[in-house]
C-alpha cells in the first residue's frame, strides 16, 4: 500500500527484469469509515511522498506507466487531488514533464437516487433494501471501478494514472487485458499480487513481478532474499475473500477452482487453469460513510487481583449504575446516547468467544466510549462516568479502590464519528459510466 514503504532496490530490479507497468494500491476500508466520511488519508503525506518519489522517477526513466488506485485511502475526489499535488511536486523537483490522468469515483446522492428509483441498485449480503434517506445521510459515496476506466486512461496516453476508489485487482489486471491476455490469468495474477509481498514468504519484502500469458501467469518476488512458493501464492486467494475459489469483479467472477500452482524454481511459481466468467450484468459496488454522532473516550486500568477475579461482576454493576443514573442526572433519554465498554487484556478482541475468559487476567485496560448527538453531551456523560471508573468498589468491599486513568484529562474527545451504510451494487451498461477522467500535464 502506498505510504507503507518498500525497498527502492525492488523497484529497480523489477524494471531491470522488464516490467511493463508499475501498479500500487493506495487505499483500503480496513481502518474503518472515518477516512471516507472525512475524505482524508490514513497515510502520512510525507510517507506517500517518499514512496512516490521512488516510483514516479523510476517509471518515467523506464518509459512505463504508473497506476495508483484508491488514492487518499478512501478514493474520494479530494484524495485523488491530494495525491496529484504530491506527484506534481515530485515532477517539479526532478524536472520531469508527463501526462497525469485523474479518475474520479465519487457519486452524488441525487444521481444514485435516480438509479434507485429505476431499480438498478440492489443490496449485497447482508444489507437490506436501500432508501433515499440513507443516500442523503452519506457525507461521501464512492464507486469501486474495475479496469475499464484505467484502460481508457492508458490508451489516451497517461504516463501516471491516479484513480479514485478501485478494486485492488483492477490495477494489476489492466495492462494484460489491454494486450489481449485471457481474463482468467489476468485477474487471478492481479489478485495474488494485490498486496505485493504478502504472496511471498516474507510479507515485508516489497513487491512482486507478474508475467501474464495466454496459458497462465508466473509470479516472483522482487526482493532476492525471499521466495514465492505454491503455498504462499495459493494462500492469497484466502485473503479478504469470502470464497477461496471465486471472486467478483465489476465485469464478472474469477474462478480458481481448477487452478494449478507449480514451483518453477525455488523463487518462482507458475499458475494455470484460472477462468473468468463474464457477468450478464456488470455492476459497480458502492461504499458510503455517514455521520454517526460524536464520541468521547474514557480509559482506566485495573491491576487489583480481587477486582480482576470478579471483573464481569464489577463491569456489570458499573454499567448498570451509569444507565440508571445518566438519564435522570443529565436529563437524557435512552436513545440520546450509547455506552460501549471494551476490556483489553480480558476479552476485547474475541468477546464471548474468548477461550480463556474464565481466567483472571494480570491487568486490564477498560475503554468506555460514549456516543451522542453532540460532543458536549458525550463528554458530559464521560465526566459523569469518571468517578465510577476510578473508585467504584465491589459490593462487599467497604473501602474504595483506586484505579489508574490513562492520562489527564481522563476524557478524550474523538469528534465526529462515521459508519459505513452502503453495501449495495449499481447495475450499469458501461463500467465507465459512473466515473470521470481528466488528463493534464505536470512538471516545469
Amino acid at each position: 500500500m502506498l505510504g507503507a514503504g518498500f525497498p527502492a532496490t525492488t523497484v529497480t530490479r523489477g524494471i531491470a527484469l522488464g516490467a511493463d507497468i508499475i501498479a500500487v494500491d493506495a487505499g483500503s476500508t480496513d481502518s474503518g469509515p472515518h477516512y471516507l466520511g472525512t475524505a482524508t488519508s490514513k497515510a502520512a503525506r510525507a510517507a506517500v511522498a517518499r514512496d512516490l518519489d521512488i516510483l514516479v522517477p523510476a517509471a518515467r526513466a523506464a518509459g512505463i506507466p504508473l497506476v495508483v488506485g484508491s488514492c487518499g485511502t478512501c478514493g474520494s475526489d479530494d484524495g485523488v487531488d491530494w495525491v496529484h499535488d504530491i506527484v506534481a511536486e515530485i515532477a517539479a523537483a526532478h524536472s520531469l514533464t508527463f501526462t497525469v490522468a485523474r479518475i474520479y469515483s465519487e457519486q452524488r446522492a441525487e444521481d444514485l437516487e435516480v438509479h434507485l428509483a429505476d431499480g438498478r441498485i440492489r443490496p449485497l449480503e447482508p444489507a437490506g433494501l436501500l432508501s433515499t434517506d440513507v443516500l442523503r445521510r452519506c457525507s461521501h459515496i464512492v464507486g469501486l471501478m474495475g479496469h475499464e476506466p484505467l484502460a481508457d486512461a492508458l490508451r489516451q496516453g497517461a504516463d501516471v494514472v491516479l484513480a479514485g476508489r478501485s478494486t485492488d485487482t483492477a490495477l494489476g489486471a489492466v495492462l494484460p487485458l489491454i494486450h489481449g491476455m485471457p481474463p482468467g490469468p489476468a485477474w487471478h495474477a492481479a489478485k495474488i499480487a494485490e498486496c505485493g509481498g504478502l504472496a511471498t514468504e516474507n510479507p515485508r519484502s516489497g513487491g512482486v513481478l507478474l508475467s501474464v500469458d495466454h496459458g497462465g501467469f508466473t509470479i516472483e518476488p522482487l526482493a532476492p532474499e525471499t521466495r514465492c512458493t505454491p503455498r504462499s501464492v495459493a494462500a492469497h486467494m484466502l485473503y479478504e475473500n469470502a470464497d477461496p475459489f471465486r471472486m467478483r469483479e465489476p465485469s464478472g467472477t474469477l474462478d480458481t477452482s481448477n487452478a494449478r500452482y507449480t514451483a518453477v524454481d525455488e523463487r518462482t511459481v507458475r499458475v494455470e487453469g484460472s477462468r473468468f466468467e463474464t457477468a450478464e450484468q456488470a455492476t459497480i459496488k458502492l461504499e458510503g460513510a455517514a455521520p454517526a454522532g460524536y464520541q468521547t473516550m474514557l480509559m482506566s486500568a485495573i491491576r487489583d487481583p480481587r477486582y480482576l477475579e470478579r471483573l464481569d461482576e464489577w463491569c456489570t454493576n458499573v454499567m448498570a449504575y451509569l444507565n440508571s443514573n445518566i438519564p435522570s442526572t443529565l436529563k437524557l433519554g435512552p436513545d440520546d446516547y450509547d455506552l460501549n465498554l471494551v476490556r483489553f487484556g480480558h476479552d476485547a478482541v474475541l468477546g464471548h468467544a474468548e477461550p480463556h475468559r474464565g481466567q483472571a487476567p494480570r491487568e486490564v485496560c477498560l475503554v468506555l466510549t460514549v456516543t451522542a448527538a453532540d460532543q458536549e453531551t458525550a463528554t458530559q456523560i464521560a465526566k459523569f462516568a469518571n468517578p465510577a471508573f476510578l473508585h467504584a468498589p465491589l459490593g462487599d468491599h467497604t473501602s474504595f479502590p483506586t484505579f489508574a486513568f490513562f492520562g489527564s484529562p481522563a476524557e478524550t474527545e474523538r469528534g465526529q464519528q462515521y459508519e459505513f451504510v452502503l453495501q449495495h451494487a449499481v447495475d450499469v451498461t458501461d463500467e465507465r459510466s459512473l466515473f470521470r477522467t481528466t488528463l493534464g500535464k505536470v512538471g516545469p
